[in-house]
């Protein structure tokens, strides 16, 4: 392409809001131009880079056997009301009304879609498993979007779906999306760590979920390493533990005046004793569903060591059979004679969950149920009737891995995949069966796959930038080469197209510059746009040399070629920088 016929710009400033990196570039840099609020429309060097990742997209699905399609990115209210999430979904799915009043919504996912289609297809074991995906626009009404495409409330996502008669089938798919992940992002060349994730609402419990995040400053993300054990997970839902900790051993309770020391870290100060041999106290109640359409309240003592924090996602997990999960209300917690900074199980009938890395024989610091006093000696097995232990904590930077005795490294990360396992979740709501061998109707299990497509520019970038611009890897720089041109000879012109048609008769992807800019503001543009080699055929110096200068974006590696050899130079630097990723 010639830069004289383009339609590109760039830019000095950019918008106050623009906080990371990639948006600050993706801006600057002329790929998108903001609509409204997180909604962008993508110009024409941001499309060259999503038809890459796309392209690399649809040649791994290919691989194990996923046919595309294309679902309407309109749906009807029906589908979801069948699946019982109209209501659930809550206000990100933004819902209409056509002119005869009927519900639409615009799609923030497809499983209904794509359930409505199977189960109306499909209807015997032998046309099973089905493997279909897409790349579609999504809509998802962020609260607050930012962060330019990490957050935003339309994007671009390919998600693929498949059908299974049996689990054994379900699992084996799983497996080769798993590898297929792992491939379209090497062949990206973005450094990223599968990590064990949270299936949240989308996913039965106990299926198998799995984040693919691609490692950058700005990843919104914490996960939990262990290279050494092949372990990563989203520090939601890490399984980590604490070194030996040296707790005290069990005394007799014994009241201590504490007053207006309502936090561990204030009461270990007091007492001159580290923060974990003191207990953090929670109250929180939990709402059930009654089979008569009602629902019923029952509260529950958290106790966690006083320097950890709460995993809500653990512990939305654990209550995963209740309607809701919130901490106790002010009122309700004088109801239970619990005031707030000095509570404790003692002498309270209420049922208790202790942290698992609590030492259930040791003896803590804890409130008194009365304000302004403590309680020391408090020891669970011996103090407490009722309880049950789990793993309850938010995992720390100080924690060791799964071998409890390697120490785990926090990264962070952007999400740019997720695969599920939906089990029947919702071929069973919305009726979609088949007929096994034994001719007894069965529902499909169901497994779902997601990459953002938007989302995997923007982290690309986040990856790989620097001071001056984007340094994007040859496998989805919107071009391979910025060809710049100095001089103002007709000669030179003539020269410069001839090269430029080699180069694209010899299969290179270039950017021919030749809007007779000076060398200052093509530098400045050529590393701001970020592609991998940049080849200058300089007046002068070609007079005297006839020699062109090819400099790497990467190292600012450079390197003299003649003009005959140029061709076959940019290839080996192309597949070096490639390969080197």
């Amino acid at each position: 392409m010639k830069l004289s016929k383009s339609f590109w710009q760039t830019y000095k400033e950019v918008p106050s809001d623009a906080e990371v990196p990639s948006h600050q570039l993706l801006l600057r840099a002329g790929f998108i131009n903001k609509t409204t609020g997180g909604i962008y429309t993508y110009l024409p060097m941001a499309v060259r880079v999503l038809e890459k990742i796309k392209n690399i997209i649809r040649e791994e699905h290919e691989k194990i056997g996923a046919q595309e399609v294309l679902m309407s990115f309109v749906t009807p209210g029906d589908l979801w009301k069948k699946s019982g999430r109209w209501e659930t979904m809550g206000p990100e799915m933004v819902r209409i009304n056509d002119r005869k009043n009927n519900d639409f919504c615009l799609s923030a996912t497809n499983e209904e879609t794509i359930t409505d289609v199977i189960g109306s297809a499909i209807t015997s074991y032998k046309q099973l498993p089905a493997n279909l995906f897409q790349i579609n626009t999504k809509f998802r009404d962020e609260i607050r979007p930012r962060f330019g495409l990490l957050r935003c409330r339309e994007f671009i996502m390919k998600d693929a779906y498949t059908f299974h008669l049996d689990k054994k089938c379900m699992d084996d798919m799983y497996q080769n999306y798993f590898k297929t992940y792992s491939n379209i992002f090497k062949r990206m060349g973005l450094e990223f760590i599968s990590v064990e994730a949270d299936g949240g609402a989308m996913a039965d419990a106990g299926s198998q979920t799995h984040e693919f995040q691609v490692i950058a400053d700005n990843g919104e993300d914490d996960i939990a390493e262990v290279k050494s054990l092949d372990y990563a997970a989203n520090i939601e839902t890490a399984e980590t533990y604490r070194g030996d900790l040296e707790f005290s051993v069990s005394t007799e309770l014994k009241e201590i005046e504490t007053t207006n020391l309502a936090t561990c870290e204030d009461v270990a100060n007091f007492l001159n004793i580290p923060v974990y041999q003191t207990l953090k106290t929670l109250v929180y109640t939990a709402t059930y569903a009654k089979k008569d359409g009602s629902t019923k309240e029952a509260n529950y003592i958290l106790m966690i060591l006083g320097d950890d924090q709460l995993n809500e996602v653990k512990l939305n997990n654990y209550f995963s059979g209740a309607v809701d999960i919130q901490p106790t209300i002010e009122e309700v917690l004088k109801e239970l004679s619990l005031p707030k900074g000095y509570m404790s199980p003692i002498d309270r009938e209420i049922s208790v969950i202790v942290d698992s890395a609590i030492d259930l024989d040791a003896g803590y610091v804890v409130g008194a149920n009365k304000e302004h006093f403590h309680i020391s000696g408090f020891t669970i097995s011996r103090d407490v009737k009722n309880f049950k232990q789990v793993n309850l904590r938010l995992t720390q930077a100080s924690d060791f891995g799964p071998d409890k005795k390697t120490p785990i490294v926090i990264r962070r990360g952007i999400e740019v995949g997720h695969i599920f396992q939906l089990g029947s979740k919702y071929t069973k709501s919305m009726d979609a069966s088949v007929l096994d061998q034994n001719g007894k109707k069965v529902n499909p299990l169901m497994g779902c796959y997601g990459i953002g497509v938007s989302r995997t520019m923007a982290a690309a970038i986040e990856q790989f930038h620097d001071e001056d611009g984007m340094v994007w890897p040859p496998q989805l720089a919107p071009f391979e080469v910025y060809f710049a041109v100095l001089g103002k000879k007709d000669e030179t012109k003539k020269l410069a197209n001839d090269i430029y048609a080699d180069l694209k008769e010899a299969g290179i992807d270039i950017l021919l510059d030749d809007r007779g800019a000076s060398a200052g503001a093509m530098f400045k543009d050529s590393d701001l746009l970020g592609l991998p080699l940049r080849v200058l055929l300089g007046e002068r110096d070609y007079d005297q040399t006839e020699e062109l200068e090819i400099k790497e974006r990467k190292s600012g590696s450079i390197h003299k070629v003649k003009r005959d050899e140029l061709p076959l130079k940019i290839h080996e630097l192309l597949l070096q920088l490639g390969s080197d990723i």
